[in-house]
């Protein structure tokens, strides 16, 4: 029973480094553009059944809780938490922002396709929109050379008044990418996210329209990392780690005693 003590306790342990991983994690992207913050989940791990509930303690009588052993606890997964972060304005033409549901939707170099809510896009030395990293954002756009002025409207529709000219003409429009189960996206790092079987089929289209969010011009979605309940988890899971690292503790020193005395 110790020793199957003692393993039960080094789950506890390896599942609070890992969920302190996580929080690392979040703390660690805290000024990261459109970063979503992660929460660890945990499962039990398999019971040992001595007594199964409702059997025979006798003729006439039965068990009414029975004899249960558990085996520890493991990091089942971590759920990405999509709240909205706040609005920062920063004046920045190309700098767009989705308020709501919905993905910025960008071109790998493998010619797949990635979903972000990093919106901070740049210009490439042809006038492509591209991401920090030079991928190009879907659908691909070209911004004239000499354009004297970019605006983006909250439906995603781009316009640029051209040398010469005294009227917006239109360039493109930038359409969003929604998900039936957001969280079941895969990061795959560079503020990328790519579609799995859990998230379903992109549904893209229009900003503003069947469920899509309004893209703001001039701003950036903050990360929505709240630093303060991060601090709050960090100190709950130390604690468990330290609680699960005395169990431990006064396990060795139960065989200890057993090996001595007995």
């Amino acid at each position: 029973m110790t020793n199957a003590a003692l393993h039960v306790a080094r789950t506890g342990l390896d599942a609070q480094n890992e969920r302190m991983r996580v929080i690392a994690n979040n703390l660690a992207n805290v000024n990261t553009t459109g970063f979503k913050r992660d929460r660890a989940q945990f499962e039990t791990l398999a019971y040992q059944s001595i007594t199964a509930p409702g059997a025979p303690s006798s003729d006439q009588n039965k068990y009414a809780t029975g004899l249960n052993l558990g085996s520890g606890v493991q990091i089942m997964g971590t759920a990405r938490i999509d709240s909205q972060g706040s609005m920062q304005t920063t004046g920045n033409a190309l700098d767009m922002a989705v308020e709501g549901n919905g993905f910025f939707q960008v071109l790998r170099p493998d010619g797949s396709t990635a979903y972000t809510r990093d919106g901070n896009f740049n210009l490439s030395a042809d006038g492509t929109i591209v991401t920090s990293d030079g991928l190009p954002l879907q659908p691909q756009m070209q911004i004239p050379d000499g354009a004297q002025q970019i605006t983006i409207g909250a439906d995603g529709t781009v316009s640029a008044t051209l040398q010469g000219q005294t009227e917006a003409t239109v360039i493109g429009k930038v359409q969003l990418a929604r998900f039936t189960n957001p969280a079941g996206l895969q990061s795959a790092g560079n503020n990328l996210l790519t579609e799995t079987a859990a998230s379903g089929a992109p549904q893209v289209g229009d900003a503003g329209v069947d469920g899509r969010g309004a893209i703001r011009q001039g701003n950036l979605e903050a990360s929505n990392v709240n630093i303060v309940e991060e601090l709050v988890d960090m100190i709950e899971t130390q604690r468990a780690y330290e609680v699960n690292s005395k169990m431990i503790k006064a396990t060795d020193e139960m065989l200890q005693y057993a090996n001595q005395q007995l």
